[in-house]
């Protein structure tokens, strides 16, 4: 990082966020460049995610979204540029971060397995063998907001789900609670926290969802508090106004708040 002066991460989701605002913080000019059409893409909607994008262009961090990414060019051992199907960027640093497959083919004609080949689990995590048990990326989750399951790569729910089956290989029946994928994060001055349904999840639910989007202040104006918007939007069933999903985002670390939604 010392040396480097121009920097491209490939990949706009947490990890790349961090790996940017830690080298833009350096002082070195960031492009972000993501297949997806934003940043964080499934984890926040676009009103939130274009605060986030204009914060980034004040610190000198640039958002290229839509992008493919085909190759990277070099000189004498060294990367000396990024290039797209819609440009090429010079760097002398490119970090990808595009995320992980799991892999968990070599259990193929061992373990029951899905099509899409995450390992079959019941509610105790059990496995289709005897006292075998998984959690993990390779296996699928309890979703609340659709009350089926998904694959939600986090480790505080790969954490709950190894004190899951180790209670249950002990003898002490436990069922994997459902989840709703709660993460939270800060880009800048910005905090934000995501839980459950958004944009992108909108058709994995069976029923008609509704979204609302608002800006509300968190101290009163008498309080002449700086900083004090609070932005929210929340995913809820259309007919029976469950709750299925919401996302706050503030220079106040207000993270704590999405609790009232779990």
């Amino acid at each position: 990082m010392q040396n480097s002066k121009k920097a491209v991460v490939v990949g706009g989701g947490y990890i790349g966020l961090e790996v940017a605002e830690s080298y833009a913080k350096h002082g070195i000019d960031v492009t972000i460049v993501d297949f997806a059409p934003r940043i964080l893409n499934t984890y926040l909607d676009q009103e939130l995610t274009d605060i986030l994008t204009e914060e980034g262009a004040k610190h000198n961090l640039k958002v290229r979204g839509g992008e493919k990414v085909l190759s990277f060019k070099g000189e004498n051992g060294k990367v000396t540029s990024v290039v797209t199907d819609q440009g090429e960027y010079e760097a002398d640093t490119v970090i990808v971060s595009v995320g992980v497959r799991p892999d968990a083919s070599w259990l193929n004609g061992e373990l029951e397995m899905t099509e899409r080949g995450f390992v079959v689990t019941n509610e105790y995590l059990e496995t289709s063998a005897e006292d075998v048990y998984a959690g993990g990326d390779s296996t699928l989750l309890p979703y609340a907001p659709t009350r089926g399951e998904l694959p939600i790569a986090l480790a505080t729910l790969a954490r709950r789900q190894g004190v899951v089956a180790a209670l249950n290989a002990m003898g002490t029946k436990t069922k994997m609670p459902a989840v709703n994928g709660t993460s939270a994060l800060s880009f800048f001055d910005y905090k934000f926290v995501s839980t459950g349904l958004s944009q992108n999840g909108v058709s994995l639910y069976d029923g008609k969802v509704a979204s609302k989007y608002v800006q509300e202040r968190i101290y009163p104006d008498f309080m002449r508090k700086e900083n004090n918007l609070v932005h929210m939007k929340i995913y809820y069933d259309e007919d029976t106004h469950r709750v299925l999903g919401a996302q706050f985002m503030s220079k106040h670390d207000i993270s704590s708040a999405i609790a009232a939604y779990l």
